[in-house]
């Protein structure tokens, strides 16, 4: 599987990397044997990147990973976690995680984007884990804690880079605008995109996208099928985008995208993956996966052929902005 460099860091990413969200469960329950079962088909299939994070399962995803790669030789992959939600004690457990993840809630998220805070979280997360080390870490979603964030957290984050602790450090947003003043402002090397640079959305190419290639920064895309709507390929009324119900237009033009796609001998979905990779400074892909058959068919996506004219065609027809690069 082909790799590319965090620019100016010495950590290098597969092209395909594994989102351990979906292993923290993530919406439903997935047994320990499937989780470890979908951790090996990724190394088999040569997938060296694993992105988790605490807030994934209230630290489910992180255990699991940490068990999974554990007999792994570790240079040989790159795991990524992030900081800003903090796990502590729940006072007043109800039974059940109310942010998506089918756990119980005996630990609660607090945000915490403080210098203290930040050395806690990745305290935990390397005990969590088991692992010596964290490559690339990311601040999670600090929407509301700009000044925090960028004051504290992320100085924190390059002191202990700089010290050869960390590989490679960045923040991890499902908006493009504040990421773009993380790589224009402090020192983060990479940032985890969500969600902008899509066939259906690239607004990043308004902010993130040139800031990252004028500053020598790299992009991790994530959320690449827009919760679900580019997954199939043949979307239909009913499906997520954003989180949401796809309105009628949004499902017409996923509807326009994948007819163009057959018509160049590829899949919406597959094209969803590759489109990316048209950006110059996008350096990985990840996807969420929780069982072997989510990596089986991730991987056939990735390595699927999707001409560079498919990117033209859609540029022609209006259906992606007229600045997405050529790719190749």
């Amino acid at each position: 599987m082909h790799a590319r460099q965090i620019a100016t860091t010495p950590v290098t990413v597969t092209e395909l990397g594994f989102g351990a969200s979906t292993i923290g469960n993530l919406y439903r329950e997935t047994a320990d044997a499937d989780a470890a079962a979908a951790v090996d088909a990724a190394w088999d299939a040569g997938i060296r990147y694993f992105d988790t994070a605490p807030h994934y399962g209230l630290g489910l995803s992180e255990r699991r990973l940490g068990t999974a790669l554990a007999a792994r030789p570790r240079e040989q992959y790159v795991v990524s976690s992030k900081v800003g939600r903090l796990l502590v004690p729940n006072e007043r457990p109800q039974g059940r995680d109310t942010e998506g993840f089918a756990v119980p809630d005996d630990l609660r998220r607090q945000w915490d984007f403080s210098r203290d805070g930040v050395l806690r979280s990745l305290e935990q997360t390397l005990q969590r884990t088991g692992w010596d080390r964290i490559d690339v870490v990311y601040l999670h979603d600090p929407d509301e804690h700009w000044r925090e964030a960028a004051d504290e957290a992320m100085p924190t984050l390059a002191e202990l880079r700089d010290q050869g602790v960390i590989g490679a450090i960045g923040a991890g947003m499902n908006q493009s605008a504040m990421l773009a003043r993380f790589l224009r402002e402090t020192d983060a090397d990479v940032v985890m995109l969500a969600g902008r640079y899509t066939l259906l959305d690239q607004s990043a190419l308004d902010d993130v996208l040139p800031t990252a290639a004028e500053r020598h920064k790299s992009v991790v895309a994530v959320g690449v099928f827009n919760s679900g709507l580019l997954s199939q390929p043949q979307p239909t009324e009913g499906m997520k985008y954003d989180y949401h119900d796809a309105a009628p237009d949004q499902v017409a033009r996923a509807q326009a995208i994948a007819r163009a796609c057959e018509e160049h001998g590829t899949t919406l979905p597959a094209a969803a993956i590759a489109f990316p990779f048209t950006h110059p400074a996008v350096v990985n892909v990840t996807l969420g996966m929780c069982t072997p058959d989510h990596v089986a068919r991730n991987v056939e996506l990735y390595r699927s052929s999707v001409p560079d004219s498919l990117w033209a065609d859609l540029r022609v027809q209006g259906l992606i902005r007229s600045d997405v690069p050529a790719g190749g």
